[in-house]
C-alpha cells in the first residue's frame, strides 16, 4: 500500500494509505473531526492522502459545523422516531446552529418543539456510534427507496457519476451525507430547537412545502446559556431598531434594498469612507470613479454574464442590453488597459467607492446587513507575479489595521475552486498555493472552505469578531490570474516582452452599508468618539446661556469637532438623559457660572459627571482624543 506524510506540529510522519488519524497520534479529547490539507474529515475516516494535520475541536469554524451538521442529523432521527411518516430533505449546519427541511402531513408548530427536543436529549443518551457507509447509486436509491425517502431518491439521482455517495448511520437511523460528522451522538452536550417556519423544497414555490426546524447545540449548557443570552442582547441591539432610534437611515417600500440616510447616519458613512481613504492614500493607493452602467459586451467579456446574470440589474433600452455594475473590477481592468504599463508602474493600485447595485430577492432583503444597492471600500491591485506576496502582505496588515481599530479579532478562511471556476485549473492551483504560502509565512491560522471561491480566482474570507462574539464574513481577498486573461491585460517587462499581470481583488470592510449595520450592534449604537456622528452636545442650562453655548460650540467647530447644542425650553436633566439615550459620546453643561468664568461643566457617556474645565483645555484635549483615528 502507498505511504503517505503527514505533518503534525511540525513533525513528518510516515504512515500508510487508509491509517486513521486516531491510530497516528493520540486524540485530543476534545477532538470532533479531523482536518488534512484543506479537508475536514471524521475522526475515523482512513486517510487517502498526506499534509499537514491538525485536530478540531468547537472553538474551530470548520469543528463547529462539523458538530451543528450532526446535530441536524440527530433532530431529523428524533422527528422519524415521532413521526415515522415523515419524509427528509436536507439539513444543513449554519454560522450558528442548523436546520432540517422536514415534509409532514400535517406540519410542525412551535408547540411540537419541546416534544422533539425531549426525544433528541434521549438519542444523545443512547450515545450511538456515527458510521459512514459508502455506496453505489443502485444500494443508495435501493436504501432510501426502501425507507420511503423520495426527497433522498432525488438527490441521488442528481448526483454526478463520478461523485462518492455517502450515508451515515447512527442506531436506526440513516441519512444521506457527505459529511463528515461527530463520532458519537453523545458529544451534542447542549441544545435547543428554536423557531419553525416553511419552505419550498429546493426553494421552488413548484414543489412540496417542507417544515423547516431551526436550532441550535453546544457541547455543554454553559456554552448554550451564554449563546441564549447573547440572542436577547443582539435583540436589544438590532441595527434596525437602532437605527431609527439614533435617526441614523430609514428604508421605505418606494426604493426595496436601498438605503435612506438621514444627516446623523451620512456622516457615520463618510467617517467610515475617510477612515478607509486615509489609510489607502499613505499605501500608494490611487482613487478613482468608473461608470457604473456597461454593455453587456463587457459582462460577457469578464465572464459575470455567465456566472452572474441573474444577480445583475439590466436595463433593455434602444434594442441593447446594458447591465448596472455588481462590482468594480471589469472598469479598472478598462483603465489598465487604457495605456501601455511598464514593469515599473507596478503595483498599480486602484480605489474606488462608486455605487454598486446587486438585485438580491425581496425575501433576502434584510436592513442594512442585504442590501440591492450599496457601496465597497473596493480596490484593484495590478502586479507582476513576484510582487503577489509583498502586496498581499500589504492587505493583510490593512486588514489588522482595521478591525483593531473596531476592537474586532478575526478569522481567516481559504476559499477554493468552485464547480462553475472560469479558467484554468493550472492557474486555479497556482493561486491557490500563494495564497497558502502568504497566509503560512504570516503565521496566520486559517481554515479551508473548499468550493467557495469567486468563479475566476480563489480567495481569502476574513470573518470578523463581533462584541457579543459574533462572526460577520467582512474583508475579501482575492488572487485571479483569470481577469488578466479575459481583457488581454499587459505590461512590459524589463526583457522588453509582454507580460501578463496578477490582480488582486479587496474589499476590508466589504460593503459599507453592511459594516456600518454590524458595528452598529457591535457598539450597541455606542459609538467611540472619533466616530460619533455627534461627539459633543451643549447643553445650557437657561436660556439666558444661549449666547454662550454658541461661543462654546463654534470653538469646538472649529476645532474639527462634530457638536450640537441643545437649546429647547427643557429642564438640564431632561436634556442630559435625552444625550445619553442618543448616545453622545461627551455633554457639556454651561450654567452661570460657567459662561462668566469660561469653563465647561463636562460629562461622558461612560463616566458621568467629571466636572469643570477652562474651555480651551476641554477643546485641546477632546480634539486629542478625536483625532486618534
Amino acid at each position: 500500500m502507498a505511504a503517505i506524510e503527514l505533518e503534525i506540529d511540525g513533525e513528518k510522519i510516515v504512515k500508510e494509505a487508509g491509517v486513521r488519524a486516531v491510530d497516528v497520534v493520540p486524540v485530543p479529547g476534545n477532538a470532533l473531526a479531523v482536518w488534512v490539507s484543506g479537508q475536514t474529515l471524521d475522526l475515523n475516516r482512513p486517510l487517502a492522502a498526506g499534509g499537514n494535520l491538525h485536530f478540531l475541536t468547537f472553538d474551530d469554524s470548520a469543528g463547529r459545523h462539523v458538530f451543528r451538521h450532526s446535530s441536524a442529523h440527530l433532530l431529523a432521527q428524533a422527528v422519524k422516531r415521532l413521526w415515522p411518516e415523515a419524509k427528509l430533505g436536507t439539513g444543513p449546519a449554519l454560522e450558528d446552529g442548523f436546520y432540517y427541511d422536514i415534509w409532514l402531513p400535517e406540519p410542525l408548530t412551535e408547540k411540537d418543539l419541546p416534544r422533539i427536543e425531549k426525544m433528541m436529549r434521549k438519542i444523545v443518551a443512547e450515545n450511538h456510534a456515527i458510521e459512514r457507509l459508502e455506496l453505489s447509486r443502485d444500494e443508495a436509491m435501493a436504501l432510501f427507496r426502501d425507507r420511503g425517502e423520495s426527497f433522498k431518491e432525488e438527490i441521488v439521482a442528481r448526483i454526478p457519476d463520478d461523485a462518492v455517495i455517502s450515508a451515515y448511520r447512527q442506531g436506526d437511523f440513516v441519512d444521506l451525507c457527505s459529511g463528515p460528522h461527530l463520532p458519537r451522538t453523545g458529544l451534542i452536550g447542549a441544545l435547543k430547537l428554536t423557531q419553525v417556519s416553511g419552505a419550498y423544497w429546493r426553494g421552488d414555490e413548484k414543489n412540496p412545502m417542507m417544515t423547516r426546524i431551526y436550532g441550535t447545540s453546544f457541547p455543554d449548557q454553559e456554552g448554550l446559556d451564554k449563546h441564549l443570552a447573547a440572542i436577547e442582547e443582539a435583540k436589544l441591539r438590532d441595527h434596525r431598531k437602532l437605527g431609527a432610534q439614533l435617526n441614523l437611515f430609514t428604508f421605505r417600500e418606494e426604493a426595496p434594498g436601498f438605503v435612506f440616510w438621514y444627516p446623523k447616519g451620512q456622516q457615520l458613512y463618510r467617517r467610515l469612507e475617510n477612515f478607509s481613504r486615509q489609510l489607502q492614500e499613505v499605501r500608494g493607493y490611487q482613487e478613482v470613479a468608473t461608470p457604473w452602467i456597461y454593455r453587456s459586451a463587457l459582462w460577457e467579456r469578464s465572464g459575470h454574464w455567465d456566472h452572474y446574470r441573474d444577480d445583475l440589474f439590466l436595463i433593455h433600452r434602444d434594442d441593447e442590453v446594458q447591465g448596472v455594475k455588481p462590482m468594480n473590477c471589469p472598469g479598472h481592468c478598462l483603465l489598465f488597459k487604457s495605456e501601455t504599463r511598464s514593469y515599473r508602474d507596478l503595483p498599480w493600485r486602484l480605489a474606488e467607492y462608486s455605487p454598486l447595485s446587486r438585485y438580491e430577492r425581496s425575501g433576502a432583503l434584510h436592513g442594512l446587513m442585504r442590501v440591492r444597492g450599496f457601496h465597497q471600500d473596493d480596490a484593484h491591485l495590478f502586479v507582476r507575479p513576484d510582487q503577489i506576496r509583498e502586496e498581499m502582505f500589504g492587505v493583510l496588515d490593512l486588514v489588522d489595521v482595521v478591525y483593531r481599530t473596531f476592537d474586532m479579532a478575526y478569522e481567516v478562511v481559504l476559499s477554493t475552486r468552485p464547480e462553475d471556476y472560469m479558467g484554468e485549473l493550472a492557474l486555479w492551483n497556482r493561486a491557490e498555493e500563494e495564497l497558502e504560502e502568504v497566509l503560512k509565512a504570516r503565521g496566520l491560522k486559517y481554515q479551508i472552505n473548499a468550493g467557495d471561491g469567486a468563479f475566476y480566482g480563489p480567495k481569502l474570507d476574513i470573518y470578523a469578531v463581533d462584541s457579543l462574539g459574533r462572526r460577520w464574513q467582512c474583508a475579501t481577498v482575492q488572487l485571479d490570474f483569470q481577469l488578466p486573461e479575459k481583457f488581454e491585460l499587459e505590461y512590459i517587462d524589463q526583457d522588453g516582452q509582454p507580460k501578463r499581470p496578477v490582480m488582486i481583488h479587496r474589499a476590508i470592510m466589504g460593503s459599507i452599508e453592511r459594516f456600518l449595520g454590524i458595528l452598529v450592534e457591535h457598539y450597541a449604537g455606542a459609538f467611540p468618539l472619533w466616530l460619533a456622528p455627534v461627539q459633543v452636545r451643549v447643553l445650557p442650562i437657561t436660556d439666558n446661556q444661549h449666547e454662550y453655548a454658541g461661543v462654546v460650540a463654534q470653538a469646538l467647530r472649529e476645532a474639527g469637532i462634530r457638536v450640537e447644542v441643545d437649546a429647547r425650553n427643557q429642564k438640564i436633566g431632561y436634556k442630559i438623559r435625552e444625550a445619553q439615550v442618543e448616545k453622545v459620546p461627551e455633554m457639556l453643561v454651561v450654567g452661570g457660572r460657567d459662561a462668566d468664568s469660561g469653563t465647561v461643566s463636562l460629562r461622558t457617556r461612560e463616566d458621568g459627571d467629571v466636572g469643570a474645565l477652562p474651555l480651551a483645555e476641554y477643546v485641546q484635549a477632546v480634539a486629542e482624543r478625536a483625532r486618534m483615528h
